[in-house]
């Protein structure tokens, strides 16, 4: 009877949803178990029963009492006991972080800043609920009549703004005079990009200079400012450490031995954790807020709709092909300019699961989020400078625009969706990987066989780049001599794809920092750290042709009735989001400050020569330079003149690397 009882009033996902109660667990289900106990209402005299029936009844009676009354007592008391269940969680971590804090104020310093920002949001939402409406009603005599003195306040504010950063960039560039070409190829590309506008007339300044602006502010705190580069360092060093946890299902599964010896078993199972991972933080629901909170912030400043800033703000942590799932039942309507900004935002960035791949290459974590972040304001702003908006957008002045959710039951679901949902992109990128690199091998080898032919030696594709592209690395603030090989990471990077750029830049930055000779057989062996930080930035975006077939894939597979919208429109997507990657690079290269041994006699003196590394390698140089040799006599000039560590130091420099000095 109980059974039928379920049957008939089964559980719902909706009623849970809703907050409404089942049925099957509602009064009439008590009482259909106190009929099967009782029997029939009517019928509980009837001498057929018996006198057995009847002590039955009596027993299930007495044992579901305590049940129903609890149960009636919880539904009464349901707010207080939500209260009290929450004020002793409180409670018991109010205790635990004073412990933390009191025992090892240090080692709790991250637990402080995760609690503060909680409790930040917590009071933010708590205000806006119960104060919001009140402030807004004090603040509208004041809102009213800045809007009345909103346009000269706007040239104010322009002329204070366009002086302050003249100004700045007068002092900051005096010292390094570098700088300079980074900042000319900032404007060189904004120029061509306006160059290539689909509707110069029509183009919205609001949006590109608010999106600029916030780039450059984005790339200044994260780039110069003390609190800025420890936070981000510190975000880094916390995804790295977080990224070797990768190592205890990988090692399970293929051995220690091939873990370290082999490329795919050691960055490619990353790929897996990080998607298993991002997919648990879009079940509960972060992932959404914290996109939310970003395309807020440059809907209202930028003025662009709610469906492109969201697809956008969803780049930085997603790929091409999932941002726009976020915004899948707005794709059919939105104009051809809002399809670009999509598009464009997916070719600007690249997905947090690969940038797990490259961080185990040996990337620099920080500046690899940092342009991530930095890419969104920029797309947003150079798709609306190259594809301006001349139809009138549905989602105008929209305010909110509801994300779609998974489907998951539980954790336990996100957790393995996320991790199956992974397997089909690591198969992609090893085969794209095998492919790509085959046929850049059998590209170069018949490059070379054609070059042969007229006397030209080792003719290949990354030579072609190199010249070809050598001009545009330069502009990004790379040095003359860097800029060859950082002109063949570009190449590769727009030709191929960006995973086989990064490997080649990792290779780069541990000969430098093993302290390999910078030049061996005329071949330059690493760049110089600047460069790195200004490739690392360039090289950012999925923004090559491989990417032009995922791109409409993903979309067509969503609206397949726009499949020549899409088409007409990708090859400007990518031409805008391969120049929103340079534009970052040059922002890189303007912000970038040296990075220097502050005294080499100091350090070369208690270096351990066993093992080189860049230090060393700046400091041997450095030394080398110091030293004169006249009629057979050494001697040294400069901090090394007259110590007696100087001769020492430059035996062991000429130990591993060799000198005329030596």
């Amino acid at each position: 009877m109980a059974n039928l009882e379920m049957e008939e009033n089964p559980i719902t996902l909706d009623s849970l949803e809703k907050g409404i109660n089942n049925p099957a667990f509602s009064s009439l289900g008590e009482e259909g178990l106190y009929e099967e106990c009782d029997g029939p209402r009517g019928g509980s005299k009837d001498k057929s029963r018996g006198e057995g029936k009847g002590r039955v009844s009596s027993y299930c009676r007495k044992a579901l009492q305590p049940a129903s009354k609890a149960k009636r007592f919880c539904k009464a008391h349901a707010k207080a006991l939500r209260m009290v269940f929450w004020g002793l969680l409180g409670a018991a971590y109010l205790c635990y972080f004073i412990a933390a804090c009191w025992l090892n104020f240090q080692r709790a310093l991250a637990l402080v800043v995760i609690t503060a920002v909680v409790v930040f949001f917590m009071c933010w939402r708590l205000f806006k609920k119960y104060c919001g409406a009140k402030v807004l009603l004090l603040l509208s005599p004041v809102w009213k009549c800045f809007q009345k003195s909103c346009p000269w306040l706007k040239w104010l504010l322009s002329v204070a703004v366009l002086g302050g950063l003249v100004t700045w960039l007068a002092l900051d560039t005096a010292r390094n005079p570098e700088q300079l070409i980074s900042l000319a190829g900032f404007c060189f590309l904004v120029l061509f990009l306006f160059a290539f506008s689909k509707h110069h007339g029509a183009v919205s300044w609001r949006a590109v200079f608010w999106g600029l602006g916030l780039e450059f502010l984005v790339g200044l705190f994260i780039l110069r400012t003390t609190p800025g580069t420890q936070a981000f360092q510190w975000l880094g060093d916390q995804i790295q450490f977080f990224l070797s946890y990768t190592k205890a299902g990988s090692s399970f599964v293929f051995g220690n031995t091939l873990i370290e010896d082999v490329f795919a078993f050691q960055a490619l199972p990353i790929i897996v954790f990080f998607s298993c991972v991002m997919s648990i933080l879009y079940y509960l629901g972060f992932m959404q807020w914290l996109i939310l909170k970003i395309s807020w912030l440059l809907q209202v400043s930028m003025g662009t709709t709610a469906t492109e800033t969201l697809s956008v703000a969803g780049n930085i942590f997603v790929g091409q092909s999932e941002a726009p799932l976020l915004i899948r039942p707005y794709l059919a309507d939105m104009t051809n300019s809002e399809i670009h900004a999509v598009m464009t935002g997916g070719f600007s960035t690249i997905a947090g699961s690969v940038m797990g791949a490259y961080i185990s290459f040996g990337i620099d974590a920080s500046s690899l989020i940092a342009a991530s972040v930095m890419a969104a304001p920029c797309a947003l702003a150079m798709s609306k400078l190259i594809y301006p908006e001349v139809e009138e957008s549905k989602f105008k002045g929209k305010e909110s625009v509801r994300l779609s959710r998974g489907e998951e039951q539980n954790i336990l679901e996100a957790a393995s969706n996320g991790a199956a949902a992974s397997v089909g992109l690591v198969a992609n990128i090893a085969a794209n990987l095998i492919a790509f690199l085959a046929v850049l091998e059998f590209i170069n080898a018949a490059l070379c066989w054609f070059g042969e032919m007229v006397d030209i030696k080792d003719l290949s594709f990354q030579m072609i780049c190199s010249y070809v592209l050598m001009p545009v690395a330069f502009l990004m603030g790379a040095d003359w001599a860097d800029s060859p090989l950082v002109a063949e990471l570009l190449g590769i990077k727009i030709f191929l794809n960006e995973f086989v750029a990064y490997q080649q830049l990792a290779t780069y930055k541990k000969n430098r920092l093993s302290g390999l000779e910078e030049w061996i057989g005329g071949r330059k062996q690493w760049i110089s750290e600047r460069a790195e930080t200004i490739t690392t930035f360039a090289l950012c975006g999925f923004a090559n042709f491989g990417s032009i077939g995922i791109m409409l894939g993903g979309l067509t597979s969503i609206v397949p009735e726009r499949k020549s919208n899409f088409a007409s429109i990708v090859l400007r997507a990518l031409l805008t989001g391969i120049c929103v990657s340079m534009l970052n690079s040059c922002l890189a290269g303007l912000f970038y400050v040296p990075k220097e041994v502050s005294d080499c006699v100091t350090f070369l003196s208690t270096a351990n020569f066993t093992s080189t590394s860049y230090p060393i390698y700046t400091c041997c140089k450095q030394l080398f330079a110091s030293t004169v040799l006249e009629n057979g006599t050494l001697s040294f000039t400069g901090a090394w003149a007259g110590l007696a560590e100087s001769v020492p130091c430059l035996m062991q420099c000429c130990g591993h690397y060799n000198h005329t000095s030596c």
